[in-house]
């Protein structure tokens, strides 16, 4: 089989594709395009002129308060997508080597994050200089229990309370929602050093531009009116994944107004007949992390995973190889 690999940077060029994963479309392609500070790059290979596989990447300016810092990172969410025929491991490898070629040119750190298997592409991933980081994923199976059933006690006194006192969850129907949303959203992660939180327009374009396929949903909760919570998912490949999410815990601590929104985007994933709804950042596996217990609390399973990360520098990598081997 003679691979070719082709890179797209401008997504006019980009053919219709195959596949059905959200992370490495040609719709979050464009809408990468479209969000500040954000540039995608998709590289498709090819068998003659049939493609077999692709993989999606966006480099982003990534802004820290301590250190002060800013700096250029590349994400990759998953491990590509592959076509009938294909050669997964052979590919990946190829992709890899070719991105880490192309991407370590404009951006200071790679990172591959919520790889399907922590063991996938070890050989590669230690070939092109890569080192291992012990993660953790939580999600909620859905396919043969409802969310009510495998959700703590405690938790479920929560919503309870918070129906009880008047606020009610679900999709966001209005610009105004949506303005409010992206408002307490942003406010809710500004504290948070460690959180990154893309310019508004990801969320608008993800969630309002292919209404056809709704990739996205934006669930919300409300209080008299007034949008106090809210979460942001995306489903791909038959599977939910909450991207970003947060309240107002602090003016409304009675109405758990993230909590709230969660609730009602595990139900409607349920409803909508997904398998799994995944929490996409539920930390390092030695670090104590109170938003991961928080969203254990809705029932989902702890599993370990890697994310694996490569650095510009070579001294840095060095030493980061040493430490996580």
């Amino acid at each position: 089989m003679a691979i070719r690999l082709t890179t797209y940077h401008p997504g006019n060029d980009i053919p219709e594709l195959p596949g059905c994963r959200v992370e490495h479309s040609n719709e979050l392609f464009h809408v990468y395009e479209q969000t500040k500070g954000y540039t995608p790059l998709l590289i498709v290979a090819y068998d003659e002129e049939r493609p077999v596989a692709k993989l999606l990447s966006v480099v982003r300016k990534s802004v820290r308060l301590f250190p002060p810092s800013i700096i250029k990172r590349c994400e990759i969410y998953g491990d590509g997508e592959y076509f009938e025929g294909a050669d997964k491991d052979m590919l990946f490898g190829e992709m890899l080597e070719y991105l880490t070629h192309e991407i370590l040119q404009k951006s200071f750190l790679i990172e591959f994050r919520n790889l399907e298997s922590p063991l996938f592409g070890y050989k590669h991933f230690r070939a092109n200089h890569y080192f291992p980081v012990n993660w953790l994923r939580v999600y909620n199976s859905l396919h043969d229990t409802t969310p009510d059933e495998r959700m703590e006690p405690s938790r479920r006194r929560q919503i309870n309370r918070a129906v009880k006192h008047g606020a009610t969850t679900r999709k966001i129907e209005t610009e105004e929602e949506l303005e409010a949303f992206l408002k307490m959203l942003k406010n809710a992660y500004s504290s948070k050093i460690r959180k990154h939180f893309p310019d508004i327009n990801f969320f608008r374009e993800l969630a309002k531009q292919y209404p056809d396929k709704e990739i996205a949903r934006i669930f919300v909760t409300l209080y008299k009116g007034k949008v106090i919570g809210g979460a942001f998912c995306i489903y791909s490949g038959g599977d939910a994944y909450l991207w970003f999410s947060g309240g107002m815990r602090k003016t409304y601590p009675w109405l758990y107004p993230g909590a709230m929104a969660i609730w009602e985007a595990l139900n409607d994933a349920h409803r909508e007949g997904y398998r799994h709804f995944e929490f996409m950042d539920a930390g390092l596996p030695f670090e104590k992390f109170g938003y991961r217990d928080f969203i254990l609390g809705f029932g989902g399973k702890q599993v370990s995973t890697r994310r694996w990360f490569r650095f510009r520098w070579g001294w840095l990598n060095r030493i980061a190889s040493l430490l996580y081997r």
